[in-house]
């Protein structure tokens, strides 16, 4: 079966499985934040916590409840990390230095899992299950409660409640993110990935001399890593380390498991609000932008380009043999196309258009489908935007789900959508700048600021991929991209629950002849057109002189 054969069969199994979970899972997800019953482990920890669950909070308070429950665990994070040595399992790891322990501390509890570290060099095996991988679950597990709690915003009338953050983290944790995994991770092990408390294997080399392998529990990493839009390997070569990733099998399995709960989470939208057709819309942009993203990127990289290439009848480099071309692009548009940011290949290594597609699928905010949970709020956030322009085109106050979108409205959704495009665009012009930075890139010219502007949309989009060229060891990277992490993740947060509140306040508006219908192709061709058009005007001239100029020389 040749290559392109192969990554279309799995594409096709991929969307398969995708369909036939997309209901079921979204049903159950839309129960799991709308039931009033709690389970009897539940009300355990709400009593060990002195939670109250029939509260319900504010969006400030809920707000307040999230910014303090991620200080905290980056607090946690960061001592694990540097009391390593004194810990169990720490398999002889002397401390992690205190900037890479903190840019690690950031990075795991805003989802990203930027990783400027050799995991099996640098992390023991009590601060990998501990610490990295307990904030895999519960930083998606924010997401997803943040999600909610907008969907509330417009589920809700004349109110100021948007529901408790702690019930809605315990729920997402126990009844959605650790059954899911705990499966996923029986079935990774099945098909060979490794699960090990050893700290490595002794392998004889063929001059007689003896290696050690490092080993890992990896399978229990990799199904959260993936499940969670996480991303961050237990190995430094990630999902392309036949450890964590060890066949075809596996790696439409870790694709499947990246793309499932946002996917799903349109259903979940689709049923809070009472019309399943809402959800079907959006899920149609985020296909509909996938798609594109997968075709730039494939055909790119399936289509040679320069003399290694043309030898090769393909651009080979950086891919692994055991997946090839098809499934390497596949991966690479839903890690990119979510916030994972795990890897079965080198993204440095692809060609410029193909490294531009996956760059740009970041620069789209990672809404073709996104994060678990950030995926849902983000185009949600880019819904209120393409109505605004909407009302402006025909004089009449925009309107979305029966809810006026005002000045506060328009003003939340506005900062959210702005967020990331400032962090990214800062962080990488002054980083530029600096007189250190060329010493820290591989390649110079079109490629090397390509790997600038890729770090920086990894880091203000939570993704946590990397052009691999760029050493983003020194302080100034360090703190830098734990800045671009820390506000590309929190200032959206609270600029949409603030959005969530204002709508939550509102009464329900009913339907007019003047109300632009959002459950057709109409409103779904103005949305992807707004999200396209925002990413176009933000990001063209860093695209030019980066990927596009690599492309034309």
């Amino acid at each position: 079966m040749s290559d392109t054969a192969a990554g279309l069969l799995q594409a096709g199994l991929l969307l398969v499985a995708l369909a036939a979970v997309y209901k079921p899972l979204g049903d159950y997800m839309a129960r799991v934040f709308s039931t009033e019953k709690h389970t009897k482990a539940e009300r355990g920890l709400y009593r060990l916590f002195r939670v109250n669950p029939g509260s319900e909070q504010h969006w400030k308070t809920y707000a307040s409840a999230v910014i303090g429950f991620s200080f905290v665990s980056v607090v946690f994070l960061y001592l694990l990390q540097r009391l390593q040595s004194i810990l169990p399992w720490s398999l002889g790891k002397e401390p992690v230095s205190p900037a890479v322990a903190f840019n690690t501390a950031v990075s795991f509890v805003t989802n990203t899992n930027w990783q400027s570290y050799s995991p099996e060099a640098t992390m023991g095996h009590f601060v990998q299950m501990a610490g990295l991988t307990v904030q895999n679950f519960l930083s998606a597990a924010v997401g997803l409660s943040v999600a909610v709690a907008v969907v509330r915003g417009f589920v809700r009338a004349k109110t100021d409640r948007l529901g408790n953050f702690w019930v809605d983290l315990t729920r997402g944790t126990i009844r959605i993110m650790l059954p899911i995994a705990f499966v996923a991770a029986i079935v990774l092990i099945a098909l060979g990935v490794v699960q090990s408390l050893k700290s490595g294997v002794d392998v004889l080399n063929p001059d007689g001399s003896t290696s050690k392998i490092a080993l890992a529990p990896a399978a229990s990493q990799e199904a959260v890593k993936e499940l969670g839009t996480n991303g961050g390997g237990i190995f430094n070569a990630n999902s392309a380390h036949p450890f964590e990733n060890p066949n075809a099998w596996t790696n439409l399995i870790e694709i499947f498991l990246i793309l499932v709960i946002p996917v799903s989470l349109t259903r979940t939208f689709g049923k809070l609000v009472g019309n399943t057709r809402q959800g079907y819309v959006l899920l149609s942009v985020m296909a509909t932008l996938f798609t594109a993203m997968l075709a730039v990127t494939w055909l790119s990289e399936a289509h040679a380009s320069g003399p290694a290439s043309l030898a090769a009848g393909a651009n080979l480099e950086g891919k692994e043999q055991r997946f090839g071309i098809g499934l390497s692009s596949l991966f690479a548009t839903a890690t990119t196309g979510t916030s994972t940011g795990a890897v079965n290949g080198a993204h440095d290594s692809y060609s410029g258009p193909g490294g531009g597609g996956v760059l740009l699928n970041m620069l789209l905010g990672e809404i073709s489908p996104g994060g678990v949970g950030t995926g849902l709020y983000g185009i949600l956030v880019m819904a209120v935007i393409a109505m605004f322009l909407a009302g402006l085109m025909v004089g009449r106050t925009p309107e979305y789900l029966g809810k006026k979108l005002g000045k506060r409205e328009v003003t939340c959704a506005a900062v959210a959508m702005l967020a990331m495009p400032t962090v990214v665009l800062l962080g990488s012009g002054i980083a530029l700048m600096l007189a250190d930075t060329p010493a820290a890139m591989t390649n110079s010219g079109a490629h090397g600021l390509s790997e600038v502007l890729y770090a920086y949309a990894s880091a203000g989009n939570n993704n946590g991929s990397a052009f691999g060229g760029l050493t983003v060891t020194n302080d100034w990277f360090q703190s830098s991209l734990s800045v671009a992490m820390l506000l590309g993740r929190f200032i959206p947060i609270l600029a949409v629950l603030c959005l969530a509140g204002s709508l939550a306040s509102q009464r329900k508006v009913p339907e007019t002849a003047g109300t632009l219908p959002t459950t057709g192709p109409l409103f779904g061709t103005m949305l992807a057109g707004t999200i396209v058009l925002v990413a176009a005007l933000t990001f063209i001239p860093a695209l030019a002189l980066g990927p596009i100029a690599e492309a034309l020389a």
